[in-house]
Order: structure tokens, then sequence, then C-alpha cells
């Protein structure tokens, strides 16, 4: 190279022309000069070399491009080690409040944080702490830590890595996943089946009714319901096809017992009441602000109301204790409303509405008139917006129970802040048709929603079926109905005798798919942890239930089971059922002879005509006040084993469980 450079400076580096003209310029002569050839070589090779090192030069262009690169990755890492100790950070901070929070659980709010965090300021201060090199004394401090927050119940952190591609929100939306999504996910994983997969889970978690898919399947295949006219195809109105709206408006006035007929301008399609519940947040609240809502609830409207509009949910904690005004387990109170109000009020909070569930999902409590005007004349003094989901109305299988909707009252005390919702979902057993409908007087309100119907709306078809379904009025009454409400209390009632063989309180309802059960003295301490545990025990055995947490339960220990299922499906659920609760049983007998005597009655439900109350363990467990309710449950669950009694001789009985046999040998003494 360095010779190429000094025969540059010497003469010109000749491009093709030049040769070729050297070339010409000889081609005459007869006789080559040897200095010719040699000039020419020369001038040859000086090219090749230069075109070397051009080829060297973008060798070594590319190796510093890539250490470019290198190093970028290497900022990359680094940022993403950054976000890795922010996100630990996040994850002590979580703990700490779930911390301070049990710790406090006596004097904390109703307003139930994070559930209208700001999600950005949040994740700042964890920020800030991470990169400040905060302690736990001052997470302590901190103004977020003396608010109620329950991380716990709405998220699960563990093992999960702070996204840099995502917004603060869309952090929390990743990490959204209690035990009802975790144990969706395992079902799907692991779904039960009779003959491919009889080890599957079986679910009992989802609220979904399985008992008429042959009615349904038939139906919506009849020739009524396979047509495609071009405005199917097409865009519609954005509340939804007139045809459908009209059948809407008179299915509702029908089904509710309206004293007037409804009128299909106040109706409005969405694709299922879920994305109904997010609009309707959308466009009374703004971010930060809150909706008023009674625990235990279904907890899917958190992540439609939270995560979707940002909006709070303002808690009000009912429990199972029958006092004063109480004449009913978890009974809903104006008194209890005025109060969660007026302390989210105190903290600043603006709440704009109140969320009703009628039928209520987990409870299956229906609301009479009465406490139904109730709670409208407390919404309408505080001006707050009434959302009333009455989705499972035509799931009401007991005649001895009587439902009442919203829309079927004389007088509405506020009707343009009051705002029902119903779909087919779970009335007509049919979950994978997305289809929810909202009945509003306020137009403003109706063309708010309708204007997001541009992202929930219902495919053309789909609208045709449903008002199909809808108008088949002989066929919902005389064969639908009947079937569905038969099938549902046939279930519910296996179910339940299963409950009370077992000695297993639970709240005894005729509405909805769903009973919600005391597994309380199934836990020693008490505690969500506890519940937790018992939870995954129950789908470590192949079952899947909804504990109380993920409805927001005050109390630990209650449980929700699906009951909506076929009948082999619900027989083989409630023996895996049983071998966990037997386990757990003698788990804690074998506790109890180990610690003196103790009654733990306080806190547990009380025994109404509500409530199916069999105690075993709720009594003190010393012989002496064991009664014959005890034994007999004890004997009924045992000798269900058929080989129970040849197992267990009186000698044998005595021996393992002289306790029981003490008493037993007590009573026949006494007859």
């Amino acid at each position: 190279m360095a010779n190429s450079s000094r025969i540059q400076n010497v003469v010109p580096r000749p491009g093709f022309s030049a040769l070729h003209r050297l070339r010409k310029k000889r081609k005459g002569q007869r006789m080559r000069d040897p200095l010719d050839d040699l000039l020419l070589k020369t001038l040859t090779s000086q090219r090749a070399m230069e075109e070397r090192f051009l080829q060297m030069e973008e060798r070594r262009f590319q190796r510093d491009l890539d250490a470019e690169e290198r190093r970028m990755q290497l900022e990359q890492r680094r940022f993403e080690l950054e976000r890795e100790h922010e996100f630990r950070m996040f994850n002590v901070f979580a703990q700490m409040l779930s911390i301070l929070k049990q710790s406090h659980s006596g004097s904390s709010s109703s307003v139930a944080m994070p559930r209208g965090l700001d999600f950005s300021q949040a994740l700042s201060e964890i920020e800030g702490m991470g990169g400040r090199g905060g302690n736990l004394q001052e997470m302590r401090v901190r103004p977020l830590a003396k608010r109620r927050v329950d991380v716990h119940g709405f998220c699960n952190p563990s093992g999960f890595q702070r996204s840099p591609y995502l917004s603060a929100r869309g952090n929390f939306a990743s990490i959204f996943q209690g035990s009802s999504e975790e144990g969706y996910k395992a079902y799907h994983a692991d779904k039960y089946d009779e003959d491919k997969n009889p080890n599957g889970i079986i679910n009992f978690g989802t609220s979904e009714n399985k008992l008429c898919f042959d009615l349904m399947s038939k139906r919506l295949t009849q020739a009524d319901m396979n047509v495609i006219d071009p405005p199917l195809l097409q865009y519609p109105d954005w509340k939804g096809h007139l045809f459908l709206r009209e059948e809407v408006a008179r299915f509702l006035t029908y089904y509710c017992k309206a004293p007037a007929p409804l009128k299909a301008e106040n109706v409005i399609v969405l694709n299922g009441c879920g994305s109904l519940f997010s609009a309707l947040a959308t466009v009374l609240c703004d971010p930060g602000e809150a909706v008023l809502i009674a625990t235990p609830f279904y907890g899917g409207i958190t992540q439609s109301v939270f995560l979707y509009g940002n909006v709070k949910l303002v808690y009000v904690y009912l429990d199972s204790k029958i006092t004063g005004t109480n004449t009913r387990p978890f009974q809903l109170t104006v008194e209890k409303l005025e109060k969660a109000l007026q302390d989210a009020r105190a903290e600043g909070v603006t709440v704009r509405a109140l969320i009703l569930l009628n039928p209520q999902n987990p409870l299956g409590d229906i609301y009479s008139l009465s406490e139904l005007r109730d709670y409208l004349e407390f919404a309408k003094r505080h001006e707050l917006h009434v959302i009333v989901d009455e989705i499972y109305m035509l799931s009401v299988f007991d005649e001895s129970a009587t439902f009442h909707s919203v829309l079927g009252m004389d007088r509405l005390p506020d009707p343009q802040r009051t705002h029902v919702m119903w779909g087919i979902t779970k009335d007509f057993a049919v979950s994978g048709i997305r289809f929810g409908t909202l009945y509003t007087e306020n137009q403003d309100v109706a063309n708010a929603v309708a204007s997001l119907c541009y992202f929930h709306g219902v495919c053309g078809p789909v609208q045709h079926k449903v008002a199909q379904l809808l108008r088949d009025r002989d066929w919902i009454n005389q064969v639908y109905l009947r079937a569905n409400h038969a099938r549902l209390k046939a279930a519910h009632t296996y179910v339940t005798d299963e409950l009370k063989t077992l000695g297993v309180p639970f709240l005894n309802r005729n509405a909805g798919f769903f009973v919600w059960i005391d597994f309380r003295k199934y836990l020693k301490t008490g505690t969500f942890e506890e519940e937790l545990l018992l939870w995954k025990r129950f789908l470590d055995n192949k079952v899947l239930l909804s504990c109380g947490k993920a409805f927001e339960c005050s109390e630990p220990g209650w449980f929700r089971i699906i009951f909506a299922d076929k009948t082999h499906r619900l027989q083989l659920g409630m023996q895996r059922i049983r071998k966990v609760l037997e386990e757990r049983e003698q788990e804690i007998l074998a506790e109890e002879k180990e610690q003196p005597c103790q009654s733990d009655q306080d806190g547990k439900a009380d025994s109404t005509d509500e409530v199916i109350f069999v105690s075993r363990h709720q009594e003190p467990t010393c012989a002496s006040s064991s009664s014959l309710g005890d034994l007999i449950g004890l004997l009924q669950q045992q000798m269900r084993s058929s080989d129970w009694l040849q197992k267990n001789t009186a000698e044998q009985f005595a021996q393992e469980k002289p306790e029981i046999y003490d008493v037993f040998s007590k009573l026949v003494g006494k007859q």
C-alpha cells in the first residue's frame, strides 16, 4: 500500500479510458517496448491493490458498525437491568403495602386502591425509591401507604419483568392476574374430557350454563337463523340495527313487566356486558373518579371499569353476620352505602355512580322492590348514576322466588341517571356469543356509549340471530325456560345436598348458576393467604373453584361453586372437592389434638333460614360439647365409601376416634 501511494504521487491513476488509449497508441507498433509492458503491469497491479485497499476499508467500517451495535446492545441490556431492578422494588413495595393493609385492616377505608390508581404516579414513586436507594421506612411514610392498597387481590407480580415497551397502564394490565384468571388459564391448558382427558380440570369456577346446549344448538341452526342480507355485511347504526333494537325493546317490556312499552331509541347494543361496563365507566366518570359497589361482587367488573377507564371502585363491605338491621348474611343496606360514600368523599374521592347486580353474583340474592327503591332513592339524593346489571333475570329457577326488574317499577326516582344492562350470555346459555344491551332514557349517555360501539360492535349476522331468538316468545316460554329452570333446579339440588352431607354451610338461593359456600372451618388461621392455599389445593386435585378474594369478599374462606353443569361432571367434581375437604379436616383435627380445647365460633356464619348451617368444627371440638348432628354428619360423610363399615369395627372406631365414640356410647345409653 505504501508503494501504491508513492506511485500514485508520481503517475496519475489511470482509469479505463487511459489504459484504452495507451493500448491504442502502441497498437500500430510492430515491436512492443518491454518498458511499456512493465508499466502496464505496474498500473494493473496498482489498481488491484487499491481495490483490495477499498475492500479492507469497507471491512474496517463494518467492524466499527458492529462495535457500535454491540455498544447499543450493552446499553439496551443496561436499560433492561435497570427496569428489572425497578420492578423488584415494585414487588417489595407491593408486598409491604399488603402487609400494612393486613395490620391496619380494622381502620382501613372503603376506597379500594389501586383500583383507581394513577398508574404513572405510582410507578414514578416506585422508580424514585429504586433510583434514590429508598428503604422500607421510606415506603411506609409515603402517601400511598396511608390508603387501603390491596395489590395481592388484583395482580400477581411474582416472576414478572416489567416491559420497557409498555406504558404504565400496560404494565399494570399485564400483571393483572388474580386467582380467577390464573385458574382459567390452567383449565384451558388441561380441560376435562370424559373420553380424551378424564383426569383434566373440571371447571366449577367460570359462570357458564352448560345444561342447555342441545336446546340452543337446535334453535340457532334452524332455517330462519341462517340469513345473510347485504345490510348485515355492512356497517350498521352504531347503536345496533334498528330491527334488533326494536326486538330488544319488546323483549324487555314483556319479561321485565314494564308498565309502558319500552322504546327502541333507548336501546344500545354492544358485544357483551363487560364492554357495557367499560363504556359506561368511561362516559360517566373521568380518570381517577369512582363508582360504588357492594362486596362480594363479580370480579370481572374490576377489569372492565379500572383497567379500561382508570375508574376507581369504592367498596361497600358486606359480611355474613346477622345483627341489628341485617336480617340475612351479606345484606346490602342504605346505611352501608351512606358510610362507604362518606368515607370516600372524606378521602377526596369523587363518586359518580352506583353499581347494582340483581340477581347478585356471587350471592344469588334477589332484591325486593322496596330494597331497589331504597337504593335508587339513595342514589338520587347524592346525584349518582345507577348501573343495574340484570344479566341473570331469567335464571331464577324456583317459583318461590320472584325477580323484580328496575324497568318494571312504576316510577323511577331518577330516570335520567338509571341505566339497565342485560344480555343473552347467561339466560340463554350462550356465553360464546358476545351480546349485551343497555337501556337508558338519557340520550346524552346513549349517544356517548354509542360512539364507543365502533370498538365494541356486534356483527350483522349475529344481530339477526339474536333478533330471531328474542322474538320467538312461544319457544322461549314453552320450551326453553321450562327446561332450563328444571335443569338448573335439579343441578342446584344435587350440589346443595352434597354440601349438606359434608356439613358445609352455604347460602341457599334460587337464582343464577352458583352457590356461595362457607369453607372457613377449613382455614386454621382464617387468612386470605390460607384461602389461596385451599384454592390451589382444589386446583391441584383438578377442580377449579373461585375463592372469595376474587370477589373482594371481606371474610377469608368463602368460595363460589358453579353448579350449571352436566350430572357426570358434577358428581366427579364433588368427589374431588370431598377428597380435599376430608384431607384438610384430618389435618385440622390432628392439629387440634395438640392444642387446648378452644371455641372458634366467633366470626362464623349465623344459623338462619337463609343459610343451611350444618356445624361440626364451628362448635368447640371437645368431646363434652359434640352433638348428635356432628356425629350424623361425620357418619354420613364416611359411609359414602362402600367398604367403610367393613374397615371400621366398634373396637377400631373406639381406638381411632375415642371422642366421637364416647359421645355415641352416651347417646346409645340415653335411648
